[in-house]
């Protein structure tokens, strides 16, 4: 689209020099065209201005689930709820298509299994460009501010495994970015986990001595081109893989458990770990560079330390300290530039690998109705739920009880390993709703997953359906939700407007010319 305007723009400049050599042509029609001109202008400038990023509270919004709301739903609970920034995983077009015109600050997701391709050329970078942010990049588009070149590409765990590809990744998409006039505009950031740095006391923070050599290769391309250092923080997993780790320190409250490092008092996790990074980059010569949080959040569900009652206090602690702008010791008054919470909806797909507490750090749940008070401090004095959610039918799956259940361990296990059953395990909140309560929690999460079909709640006539809601307690049985997406193409709704665009341009022009 802006080299078509770019093309526009060229068009005025030849009927200027054009008419300009014809002496019959006087001052009054080169007023005419040179006006046309600053039309075409005046959209351009409309169009790339780069406003100044605002310090915001943001969420991430993913998609691993076996029940979707659409994509405008989701964006509708966004606004309702006056959140601003967003942070995708990647570029999915249905969430892009639903983001158009909505005002909302967006960072898309290069995943890791994609650097490589795109490290090794800038043709395969600047087709990812083309493809996911120019294209949406228009007005009443989509307000695209970052692109995550990869997710925690550093974490220990990968054993350097996407290691090489990232700056190769950023200096590629940077000159992609530069060729469609974006490069000042979408910055490029690379989200990294708390592993990344170590120290005992955060004054010694330093980045892990195998990554010293690339931290100072991204830090300075950072630097360069004013993107901030993104890190995910979680309290929580300090928490949940230590028994030693004091619990009163994870949160906001206040500790009997303080960290003294030298003259400074750190009385939370988030804190210490924060100035861990800010000692690590000092160490590098950029104590000064800005700090985004990319993730942080307390799951409610999985752990006996995940809980509604702690995902609240946790949450609504660290968005009171973080809008106070009390900083940190080695940063006061400074506090980060970014917050993005972790997360907006639970996610019943995501692979249970690092624990069970894996799928349930939403502050919604996944229909999007909110788990528990909070106050996000965007004007609003609570969640707002989803509206316009479209469930299937108020009916569930159960256990018969006329039905002898001795045979049902496979059947469970048939349930479990594909819907999800995590909220069953020790620590979850449906552990204690006893044996057959089990058994049609399994059967009700395979009967929703299969979209309520009739004969995914047979399971050789021990199951049975109801009308009655069977959830107990804080057990909730789920109904699901039907997946609807729009049936257009954003890439053929990009082709109308770029369409428009054109004819749009020619009309005004010509109405300016005859006009004056």
């Amino acid at each position: 689209m802006i080299k078509e305007v770019v093309v526009l723009q060229k068009w005025s400049w030849a009927f200027t020099f054009t008419f300009s050599s014809d002496k019959m042509l006087q001052g009054r029609f080169r007023l005419r065209i040179l006006s046309a001109a600053l039309l075409s202008l005046l959209v351009i400038v409309s169009w790339s201005s780069a406003p100044v990023a605002e310090s915001a509270l943001g969420v991430n919004w993913g998609t691993v689930s076996f029940h979707k709301l659409k994509p405008s739903t989701v964006v509708d609970l966004l606004q309702d709820n006056k959140i601003s920034k967003v942070k995708l995983f990647d570029a999915d077009p249905d969430s892009l298509q639903a983001l158009m015109g909505s005002g909302i600050q967006v960072m898309i997701g290069v995943p890791n299994e994609m650097l490589a391709a795109l490290s090794s050329s800038t043709a395969a970078s600047d087709s990812w460009v083309r493809q996911n942010v120019s294209r949406y990049m228009r007005k009443n588009g989509v307000d695209i501010r970052y692109i995550a070149v990869g997710n925690e590409p550093f974490l220990s765990s990968y054993s350097g495994q996407f290691q090489s590809y990232v700056m190769p990744v950023l200096l590629n998409l940077q000159q992609s970015l530069a060729k469609v006039n974006l490069a000042s505009y979408v910055k490029l950031v690379v989200p990294c986990n708390a592993d990344a740095y170590e120290s005992s006391l955060p004054s010694q923070g330093a980045f892990r001595p195998e990554l010293t050599q690339i931290m100072t290769q991204l830090v300075s391309f950072l630097n360069s081109n004013g993107s901030p250092f993104v890190v995910n923080i979680y309290p929580f997993l300090s928490l949940y893989g230590s028994s030693d780790f004091p619990q009163d320190y994870a949160f906001f409250e206040g500790t009997s458990h303080p960290v003294t490092d030298g003259s400074n008092v750190y009385y939370n996790a988030f804190d210490g770990n924060f100035d861990t990074l800010v000692a690590a980059l000092s160490k590098l010569g950029y104590g000064q560079m800005p700090i985004a949080i990319g993730e942080i959040g307390w799951p409610t569900d999985g752990a006996i330390s995940g809980n509604l009652t702690a995902a609240r206090v946790f949450n609504q602690g660290l968005i009171n300290h973080v809008l106070s702008n009390k900083g940190t010791p080695l940063r006061p008054g400074v506090p980060p530039v970014d917050v993005y919470l972790f997360s907006l909806l639970d996610e019943g797909a995501k692979s249970t690998l690092p624990g069970n507490f894996e799928r349930h750090w939403g502050i919604f749940s996944f229909d999007g109705q909110a788990k528990y008070p909070l106050n996000l401090g965007l004007g609003g004095r609570g969640l707002k739920n989803a509206r316009k959610v479209e469930y299937l039918p108020s009916r569930w799956c159960v256990a018969n009880p006329s039905s002898d259940l001795s045979g049902v361990a496979n059947h469970m296990k048939l349930a479990c390993g594909v819907a999800d059953c995590t909220t069953l395990t020790y620590g979850g909140s449906c552990n204690g709703i006893g044996a057959k309560g089990n058994i049609s929690y399994a059967f009700n999460s395979y009967y929703q997953l299969q979209m309520q079909n009739e004969r995914s709640c047979d399971f050789d006539g021990l199951g049975m359906v109801t009308f009655l809601d069977p959830s107990i307690g804080d057990c909730r049985f789920l109904v699901g939700v039907t997946d609807t997406r729009s049936s257009s193409s954003s890439c053929s709704s990009s082709q109308v407007y770029r369409r428009w665009v054109i004819v749009w341009m020619l009309i005004a022009w010509r109405a300016w010319f005859f006009v004056m």
